[in-house]
C-alpha cells in the first residue's frame, strides 16, 4: 500500500482476499498522485463534495484497490469510484468495507485493458468551511466607495488538499444527516448504511454541488485568463443557490486557512440617511451608507454572502479614518444594502414634551359631591367617585440639529402603543397600525423644529389599538 497525503489508495495483494498469487495483476506497485482535485464547500451543512482524479496502470483481470480515510472526516457511505477513460473495458464489480480493517474499503476492478485509465474518487467531508468579509472604502465627500470582497478557506478536514479548485456555494442544499456524523459511524454499521442508502441519499446533493464538473467548465474564457493580473472568482447561478469558482488552483493544508480576493468595485455610489426605528437600531438615530446590488452599482453580477463588513473613510490626510464594523446577511442581485455606522455626534436628536392636559373625563356613578372650604374662603367641590376614562393630550417636539457641512435626510419611526390620534403638519403617515412615519430635510447649520400633538385614550375612551394619523394645517 502506498501512502498519499492522508488518503491512502493501492494495488492490494490478490493474496490478502484469496487470489492465487501469481495472477497477472499484482504487479502495479505505484500509485501516482492526483492529477487533480476540486473542493465544492457548502458551509450551511458542514459538507465539502471533494472530486478527485489519478491516473492508473491496470492489467487484465480483477484489479483489487483500496481506499482508507483514516484520520479524516471524510463520510465513507459517499465515496464512489467512475471510469473517465476506458468505460467500456472496466467495470466496478463491487465495493466491500472489512470488519477487521476500520477506516479502509476495496474496490475489485475488472479490467479488460492493459495500460493507463483515468479515474474519478468522490466523497463528502465535513471539517471544511469558508467566511466571506468585505473592505469599503468611502470617498472624503461621501458619494461614492470602493468595496472588495474577500473569501477564506480553512481546512480541519484531517486532508491535505495541493493544486486544488475551490468552489464555494451560497445558498440551501438540504440534508437529513450531517456528513461529520456520518464520518464517524462505526465500521460493523458501514456496509449497512452503504448498500441501504448511500447512493441515493448522497445523489441529489453531488448532482446539484458537482454540476460542471469539468475543470474551466465555467464562463471564463482563454481570453480573460490572459488578462487577469490575480485571482478572481468566476459566478455561476444555479436555481436556487450559487457557486462562487476561484480562478486558478489553491494549496489548503490541513489546519490552515487561506484568504482570497473574490471581487473588487472602486466606484460604487451610494446615499446617506439618519434613521431612528427602535427594533433596529435602538433608541438613537443612526447613520447609514446605503448602496444597492445591481449594475448601475457596477455590482450585481451575483448574490453577496454573509460576512462582516469593515467601513473607512478618506480623511483627506493621505490616511483613512474607521467608522465600523458590520455583519451583513445573505444579500441577493437587486437588494439593498445598509451599512449602520451608528449615531452622529454632529446630528442632535431629541423628542421634546412641551405640555400635556386632559379632556373627556368620563365619571363613574355612585359617588357625591363632598363641599369643602379651602384657605382662601372658597368653597371646592370633590367627586368622591372613581375616573372611567380619559383622553390624555401631550405636545411635543421632534428636534434634530444638524452640526454637519451638508444637508442631512432623515427618516423616523415612532411606535405609539394603544388607542392614539397623531395630529401633525409635517406628512407623517402610517408605516404599521401602531407605528407613525415621518421624514425631514435639515439644511446645514439649522433645526429643525417639528411639533405634533399626540392624543391617548385612556380607559372607557380606549376602543382599539391603532394609531390614527390627522394633517392639520
Amino acid at each position: 500500500m502506498i501512502r498519499f497525503t492522508r488518503v491512502y489508495m493501492a494495488v492490494v495483494l490478490l493474496v490478502l482476499l484469496g487470489v492465487d498469487a501469481g495472477a497477472k495483476n499484482v504487479d502495479l506497485s505505484t500509485v501516482p498522485d492526483r492529477d487533480t482535485v476540486q473542493l465544492t464547500i457548502y458551509n450551511s451543512e458542514d459538507l465539502t463534495l471533494v472530486r478527485e482524479t489519478r491516473t492508473l496502470s491496470f492489467k487484465p483481470g480483477a484489479n483489487p484497490l483500496q481506499f482508507s480515510w483514516a484520520g479524516t472526516l471524510i463520510d465513507p457511505t459517499s465515496v464512489e469510484l467512475q471510469f473517465l477513460t476506458h468505460k467500456n473495458e472496466l467495470e466496478l464489480l463491487d465495493t466491500t468495507f472489512l470488519h477487521d480493517k476500520p477506516h479502509m474499503l476495496y474496490w475489485n476492478v475488472q479490467s479488460e485493458i492493459d495500460g493507463e485509465a483515468v479515474i474519478e474518487i468522490t466523497y463528502f467531508t465535513s471539517g471544511i468551511s469558508w467566511s466571506a468579509d468585505y473592505v469599503a472604502i468611502a470617498d472624503r465627500d461621501e458619494t461614492e466607495m470602493g468595496l472588495e470582497g474577500f473569501v477564506r478557506v480553512t481546512n480541519n478536514s484531517g486532508e491535505e488538499y495541493e493544486e486544488a479548485q475551490i468552489r464555494l456555494v451560497v445558498g440551501q442544499v438540504n440534508l437529513v444527516e450531517k456528513i461529520a456524523e456520518l464520518a464517524r459511524v462505526p465500521m460493523r454499521d458501514a456496509q449497512t448504511l452503504y448498500e441501504r442508502h448511500a447512493r441515493d441519499y448522497y445523489a441529489g446533493a453531488k448532482v446539484m454541488l458537482g454540476k460542471n464538473r469539468g475543470w474551466g467548465s465555467t464562463d471564463d474564457s482563454d481570453e480573460e485568463d490572459e488578462r487577469l493580473d490575480e485571482k478572481q472568482i468566476i459566478k455561476e447561478g444555479l436555481s436556487e443557490y450559487f457557486i462562487y469558482t476561484v480562478e486558478g488552483t489553491e494549496t489548503i493544508p490541513n489546519g490552515w486557512s487561506k484568504r482570497m480576493r473574490s471581487f473588487e468595485s472602486p466606484a460604487v455610489p451610494f446615499k446617506i440617511e439618519y434613521r431612528y426605528r427602535v427594533p433596529e437600531y435602538g433608541n438613537q438615530l443612526v447613520r447609514l451608507y446605503l448602496l444597492t446590488n445591481d449594475k448601475d452599482s457596477t455590482l450585481g453580477e451575483s448574490p453577496l454572502p454573509d460576512g462582516v463588513v469593515r467601513v473607512f473613510r478618506n480623511n483627506g490626510r493621505d490616511g483613512l479614518s474607521f467608522l465600523a464594523a458590520q455583519s451583513i446577511k445573505y444579500i441577493p442581485i437587486g437588494d439593498k444594502i445598509e451599512l449602520n455606522l451608528g449615531p452622529d455626534p454632529e446630528v442632535i436628536f431629541e423628542w421634546v414634551k412641551l405640555r400635556s392636559w386632559r379632556t373627556h373625563i368620563w365619571l363613574t356613578g355612585g359617588g357625591a359631591n363632598v363641599y369643602r372650604r379651602v384657605d382662601d374662603g372658597r368653597v371646592k367641590v370633590e367627586w368622591t367617585g372613581s375616573v372611567a376614562g380619559w383622553d390624555e393630550h401631550g405636545y411635543w417636539s421632534q428636534r434634530i440639529r444638524n452640526y454637519k457641512d451638508k444637508p442631512i435626510e432623515v427618516e423616523v419611526r415612532r411606535t405609539l402603543p394603544g388607542h392614539v390620534v397623531f395630529r401633525n403638519g409635517f406628512g407623517a403617515t402610517n408605516h404599521d397600525y401602531q407605528t407613525v412615519e415621518y421624514r425631514a430635510q435639515v439644511p446645514t447649520g439649522e433645526t429643525a423644529d417639528l411639533r405634533c400633538e399626540i392624543i391617548r385614550h385612556q380607559g372607557r375612551n380606549h376602543k382599539q389599538d391603532n394609531v390614527e394619523v390627522v394633517a392639520i394645517k
